[in-house]
């Protein structure tokens, strides 16, 4: 199981700007360079961001992007249901559609309990969980 690049990307802007609370603002040339995102592609994801309201977006010369609620109440489940990309309940990890008790592929049963756990942790893990760690972004 991976998640789309427009989620990862989504993430790692997300996590990138909670990370930076001493700066105001971060703009989309910094996101782009240091995230090594395409910039076209991180103005698209910035632009869901915004109409989402988790970003903040401040035009202008000296503007910029900045987090528009506190990065302990953004959870990654969040950020995968605004693109499309959470783990639903019947979705099937070999990618043959819905996969249910009805109808199970050869790896259904073996799947519930991780599926399950990814869930819980995209639901229960927020920003400023996975900010700051030191670790990559």
């Amino acid at each position: 199981m991976q998640l789309s690049n427009t989620s990862q990307y989504a993430i790692r802007i997300l996590a990138y700007i909670a990370d930076q609370a001493d700066s105001p603002l971060v703009n989309a040339t910094q996101l782009s360079q240091r995230l090594h995102i395409p910039y076209k592609f991180l103005t698209k994801i910035m632009t869901t961001l915004v109409k989402k309201d988790l970003i903040l977006s401040i035009r202008g010369k000296e503007g910029g992007y900045a987090l528009k609620r506190d990065s302990s109440e953004i959870m990654v489940g969040d950020i995968l249901d605004i693109f499309n990309d959470s783990i639903q309940d019947e979705q099937c990890v070999l990618g043959i559609g819905f996969c249910n008790g009805m109808c199970k592929c050869a790896l259904h049963d073996q799947w519930m309990e991780p599926k399950h756990l990814l869930q819980k942790m995209f639901r229960e893990s927020s920003l400023k969980d996975i900010a700051g760690r030191g670790c990559k972004i």
